[in-house]
């Protein structure tokens, strides 16, 4: 499936001093008007709930919502549905990281841009 591959990707992140991201205000706040940015990713999250772009020549395009402290967000890959999941929100300075199963699965960290 092409998600295992930007899964694979996106989880080769080094393991810095990043502050957890706990309230969607302050979430918008870092992501709202940006592009999150990684090798072959380019993906908008938006205020109303829409996740839009591109990964690996694919269409992405999904639903969030922030539910309990994470971000909580079902997609699909051209076609290929990737199932609910909830994840932690973790940010410092330009980057963010996403991490699956509420903080207990794979990460993948992206640029801000």
């Amino acid at each position: 499936m092409r998600w295992i591959a930007i899964v694979f990707i996106l989880s080769a992140s080094p393991a810095l001093a990043f502050d957890r991201v706990t309230t969607r205000d302050d979430f918008l706040q870092l992501v709202q008007g940006s592009q999150l940015k990684a090798l072959g990713v380019r993906l908008r999250v938006g205020a109303d709930g829409s996740i839009k772009g591109r990964a690996f020549g694919y269409d992405v395009t999904g639903d969030w919502q922030w539910q309990d402290g994470y971000f909580c967000r079902t997609m699909d890959l051209g076609g290929d549905p990737i199932e609910f999941n909830c994840q932690e929100v973790n940010s410092k300075g330009n980057r963010i990281r996403f991490q699956s199963d509420r903080g207990t699965g794979e990460t993948a960290t992206l640029k801000i841009d």
